[in-house]
């Protein structure tokens, strides 16, 4: 295993690249012709514009990206558009950075997003509101672009909100349902929670660093090791708050699960190449800071460690195929924040990234399975899928042997560097916890495979009658996701086989490295059978399970008792927040406003104007105009003038 032995990343070299405003304007052109002219030009002119412009970003995202490669390691392309706020101190300009880290990021957004973009065609071609669809599909991108390039934290925050709107916009997409709109509401409730830790961290860092700042990453790069220690703590363990929220961990996971009322290419895109990516992006970006709290790292791994165990064990007994990638995800998810808290920086990207090629495919064939079943998500009511639709069937078996981390694919290379990594910089129990969560991977993901695609066929007989597979504008973005789920983890190989961890080397001098272990080879290969034995135990177990003996869950399920209950009811977490934070909030906020905003505000505001509205009925009845009126008043008065000298 290779780590760079700097504890900082290594000084840039700086190359103007006046093209870079154009990966973003090109979904900014989508969004807007979509959003204005989009109903009038048709469903056909939206599927060749919308996918198109993230299809031509992410051309110029290559050539970028192939310019970087030809510069000295570490450089970075640079583009300044304008001043943005410049006040007292702080002096934040639009900006952008591709380097080494943001590039990889780039490439993963754009190419995995077009894919999505072309699938949506196909998905979402009756939808009545298309082109709204696409209008949001491309504003996601544009988000996250801005998230990835922008060279400040300013600047990342207005992506990193731009996502969160996003999510909101498109989870909710389907809102005459109301369980749709609640779950896009659950969504941007639950993030505005870890945002307020972003913005707090944020704060701190600008109060700390004194002097003329734009809170630039080189900025605070060169000045991080004059901030006393308790503070760069106190900061990580905040920006990893914003990190629980974007990228679902414990105990801010529970809005990604209900995400999955969105539209299924709307699951992939959030759960595979963006959103959810962006606190992982966060926590590496900012890995010069991170490498001097090493408390606040240690908080990193262990949530992470235990968000993949959790989150797998859920995965176990759900029946919603959706739900099952759902929790996946947050799974796969705590793996990257399992490196990332043991210093393995490189080696959470390079999970990120593989997890994008597989899970977007997982989630894509999900799709293409709902679509062929005329809607249904039970994989109880499916079976036999593999004879109707092969196509569907090969590309998600390829994900599924990925993500279970079989040798030879995407998925095994990745997850043997993280579980590797931890156990050489000594965390000898969260490597135990990732090697348990692998094996349930294993299980539950063969377990959706054999109920979805073996056996025979459960669905009623008109929705057997209506099985098919999906058109090619489906079918093809699952082929190419399946090549990648193959190919894309032999970038980084172990033991130094061959050409080496790539990757690693790419990323390096932009990345701090905070450990220097490395293990000795027969070690490393022993960890690997382990971890292979493992998944290979769990995929056995789910074809004696939903194969070979389809009787022995529920016998099983039946001795459990409570304990299935609780595991099937997801531990009854939402129950839990629901009955101690929403519940009393709402009654909480019911009380104040009937015994103080009623009683207290409106009653002293509405008193106010009734005091003034009853003296104006009084005193109106001065004013009232007639000169016979006026006349009577002028004798009263001059009678009581009179009546008073006379009485003196």
């Amino acid at each position: 295993m290779h780590q760079a032995a700097s504890n900082a990343p290594a000084a840039a070299l700086l190359v103007h690249a006046g093209y870079l405003w154009l990966i973003l304007a090109l979904p900014l052109f989508g969004v807007l012709f979509n959003l204005f002219l989009g109903k009038r030009a048709g469903k056909a002119a939206v599927s060749l514009v919308a996918p198109g412009v993230v299809g031509a970003a992410f051309v110029v995202a290559c050539y970028a990206f192939v310019q970087l490669l030809s510069l000295p390691p570490g450089s970075a392309l640079t583009q300044t558009l304008y001043p943005w706020i410049h006040a007292g101190n702080l002096a934040v300009n639009v900006a952008f950075r591709l380097d080494a880290l943001s590039g990889t990021m780039v490439m993963i957004v754009t190419g995995v997003g077009f894919l999505i973009h072309v699938y949506s065609v196909g998905y979402m071609h009756e939808d009545e509101r298309y082109s709204r669809y696409f209008t949001y599909l491309n504003l996601f991108t544009l988000a996250m672009l801005t998230l990835v390039l922008g060279d400040s934290l300013p600047l990342l925050f207005v992506g990193w909100e731009g996502v969160g709107v996003c999510s909101y916009l498109l989870i909710g997409f389907w809102f005459s349902e109301t369980a749709n709109a609640a779950a896009g509401k659950k969504a941007f409730v639950v993030n505005r929670i870890g945002d307020a830790g972003f913005l707090l961290a944020v704060f701190l860092l600008f109060w700390h660093m004194g002097g003329a700042n734009g809170l630039r990453f080189d900025e605070i790069a060169a000045q991080v090791d004059q901030i006393p220690p308790h503070i760069l703590t106190a900061v990580g363990l905040l920006f990893f708050v914003g990190a629980m929220g974007k990228s679902a961990q414990l105990p801010l996971y529970v809005w990604l699960p209900d995400a999955m009322a969105g539209p299924t290419p709307v699951s992939a895109l959030i759960h595979a190449a963006t959103m959810v990516t962006a606190g992982v992006y966060l926590i590496a970006r900012m890995s010069f800071l991170y490498v001097l709290a090493p408390g606040a790292l240690e908080v990193v791994a262990i949530v992470g460690a235990l968000t993949a165990l959790f989150a797998a064990s859920i995965g176990l007994l759900q029946t919603d195929i959706k739900k099952v990638l759902a929790y996946s995800t947050v799974s796969q998810l705590g793996y990257m924040f399992l490196a990332l808290g043991v210093g393995a920086f490189s080696a959470a990207i390079f999970h990120l990234m593989t997890h994008a090629f597989f899970k977007g495919l997982l989630f894509l064939g999900a799709g293409s399975v709902i679509h062929g079943m005329s809607g249904e998500q039970d994989m109880r009511k499916m079976g036999g899928l593999r004879t109707h639709m092969p196509v569907t069937f090969r590309t998600f078996f390829i994900g599924t042997i990925a993500i279970a981390g079989i040798p030879g694919f995407a998925g095994f290379f990745s997850k043997d560097l993280v579980l590797a990594s931890a156990f050489a910089e000594g965390h000898i129990g969260l490597w135990f916890i990732g090697v348990l969560a692998a094996g349930m991977t294993a299980f539950y993901m063969f377990r959706l495979l054999f109920m979805t695609f073996y056996g025979e066929c459960r669905a009623d007989e008109k929705t057997k009658h209506h099985i098919h597979e999906s058109p090619k504008t489906m079918t093809v973005p699952l082929v190419v996701l399946a090549i990648l789920s193959i190919v894309g983890g032999y970038i980084s190989l172990p033991m130094h086989l061959l050409w080496g961890d790539k990757l690693g080397e790419f990323l390096a001098p932009v990345l701090a490295a905070h450990g220097v272990h490395h293990l000795s080879i027969p070690l490393e290969l022993a960890l690997m059978a382990t971890s292979v034995s493992v998944a290979a135990s769990g995929i056995a177990l789910a074809y004696l399970f939903y194969v070979a003996r389809p009787e022995l869950p529920g016998q099983l399920a039946e001795q459990a008792g409570a304990l299935y209950k609780v595991v099937l009811n997801k531990y009854y977490v939402d129950e839990i927040y629901d009955a101690a934070i929403v519940r009393p909030t709402l009654y909480g906020s019911r009380m104040l406003w009937r015994w103080f905003d009623v009683a207290v505000i409106d009653a002293a505001v509405n008193g106010v104007a009734a005091f003034v509205a009853g003296n104006a009925r009084v005193w109106r009845r001065v004013q009232t105009g007639n000169v016979q009126h006026y006349a009577a008043s002028l004798l009263v008065g001059a009678a009581v003038v009179l009546a008073y000298y006379a009485l003196l």
